[in-house]
């Protein structure tokens, strides 16, 4: 007989500062002789943060290498980013310091970060900046130009940021000087979620082929940000419960690096499967026994 346990938000500890680590009381003390544990099914929101200051991922650098311009680090908030929203926020950082011209009918930026779906690949342009002022364009307060050479922005990817875009640690770009444009592409695939996979781990079990001991089951996201992620395995992978007497079962959510995971959205169903191995056995024997 298989008995089944429903984890949700109520039985979150860190509900709101975490959502990562569920306890469930049981009315009694139950005994585990000789019992396994599976997962039922999960149900939860693709919700976990791939940029932030935890990860430290969440800096890079541009500089725009005009006259007035310095060095400007650029900090991600906390969140769900790809490629084409980071780049919607560097160019809102542009924006806010000044660093981009208007040609009468859009902001022009002279750098950028887009997806390269052929070469599976991050592809970072930067373009010329003018040396004077084209008719009819308007530049914000505070623009000077370099008007005795031809320069280009220089973005440099830090350590950790450098994984999210596929690029070597610590790369800069560099500009040819020559009034061309320039474009470099990603040498590794880009990690864009540090976590592609979230690990279960029970605290009452002892798997001798996992790492750490209590993992219980993998969930590898199929779906985009923010949406729901609906897990039902084809078939109950058992693991046995450590023998004993419990007051409780805690199951945390961990991240690659095997450490509890933050989940932004607390609204999560995970059913567990319990079952009496002894009598599991006893009921296979008989049914290989003719029901004798």
């Amino acid at each position: 007989m298989v008995a089944t346990i429903v984890l949700n938000s109520s039985n979150l500890i860190n509900y709101g500062n975490g959502n990562n680590t569920f306890v469930y009381p049981f009315p009694n003390s139950v005994s585990f002789p000789h019992h396994e544990i599976a997962v039922q099914s999960v149900s939860m929101y693709y919700a976990w943060a791939n940029i932030s200051s935890a990860l430290g991922n969440n800096t890079f650098i541009y500089n725009m290498n005009t006259p007035s311009s310095t060095p400007v680090v650029i900090t991600i908030p906390d969140g769900l980013y790809e490629i084409a929203t980071i780049n919607e926020y560097l160019q809102s950082i542009f924006i806010a310091k000044g660093h981009y011209l208007f040609n009468g009918t859009n902001n022009v930026y002279y750098a950028q970060m887009v997806v390269n779906p052929t070469l599976y690949a991050v592809q970072v342009n930067t373009f010329p900046i003018p040396q004077t002022l084209p008719a009819g364009w308007t530049a914000p307060v505070g623009w000077v130009f370099a008007t005795n050479a031809t320069t280009q922005p220089t973005l440099t990817f830090p350590a950790q940021f450098s994984s999210i875009v596929g690029f070597a640690p610590n790369f800069a770009t560099a500009g040819n000087g020559t009034g061309s444009n320039y474009s470099v592409v990603s040498t590794t695939a880009p990690q864009v979620q540090p976590n592609p996979n979230v690990y279960l781990a029970i605290s009452n079990i002892a798997n001798p082929y996992a790492v750490p001991s209590s993992i219980l089951y993998a969930i590898a996201p199929n779906v985009n940000f923010g949406s729901q992620i609906v897990e039902v395995p084809p078939q109950f992978a058992f693991n046995s419960l450590l023998p004993g007497t419990y007051a409780e079962i805690r199951l945390t959510i961990l991240g690659s690096n095997l450490q509890p995971l933050p989940i932004l959205d607390p609204n999560m169903t995970i059913l567990l499967a319990i079952r009496n191995k002894k009598e599991s056995l006893d009921i296979l024997s008989t049914a290989l026994n003719g029901g004798k």
